[in-house]
Order: structure tokens, then C-alpha cells, then sequence
């Protein structure tokens, strides 16, 4: 994960877009591309759109996560360690 994000760091600079990577705009870019990957499963079962969409479902999921991993680098948030305390979380909320 943390050659992933290097890499993304690394593609970001090169383009100079790093100026407009601040935690506002990356948050708000999360949410628009969350937006986009819904868009695909609009007015159709999971099913139908997976089997004309698939290709493009995965790349709106795959901009989720490059501007999640880019947000979580800039705040400093260990994003496998938030995983595992909010699973610990839930574990105690919602017991079997």
C-alpha cells in the first residue's frame, strides 16, 4: 500500500496538480467519484449493471481508492490501522 501511494504522490507531482490536493478537494473528489461509481447501478439490478459495466465500475472504484489513499497520506491516517480499530468498534456495537 505505501508503494501505491508513492506512486500516486509521484504520478500527482509530476502533473503539478499537488497544489490542488488539499483535504477539502480531495474529499469532495471522493465523494464525486463515489458518485460516479453509483451512477453505473442507476435504474438497473446489480446483476445488469456489472454484466455491461464492469470495466468502468472498476475504474470509478479504482479513483475512489487513489483519492482516498492520496487523503489519507496528506492527513497522516494509517488507513489499514483505522480498518482494524473501526472493526474492533463495530465488533462491540453490533455483537453476534
Amino acid at each position: 500500500m505505501e508503494r501505491l501511494q508513492k506512486d500516486i504522490i509521484q504520478f500527482t507531482k509530476a502533473r503539478n496538480w499537488d497544489g490542488n490536493h488539499d483535504a477539502r478537494n480531495l474529499a469532495i473528489s471522493i465523494s464525486l467519484e463515489a458518485s460516479e461509481l453509483l451512477e453505473h447501478f442507476q435504474w438497473q439490478s446489480a446483476e445488469e449493471a456489472l454484466a455491461t459495466n464492469k470495466q468502468e465500475i472498476a475504474e470509478e472504484a479504482a479513483d475512489v481508492f487513489i483519492y482516498l489513499l492520496q487523503f489519507a497520506d496528506l492527513l497522516g491516517i494509517d488507513l489499514k490501522e483505522e480498518a482494524r480499530k473501526k472493526i474492533e468498534k463495530n465488533e462491540e456495537r453490533f455483537p453476534v
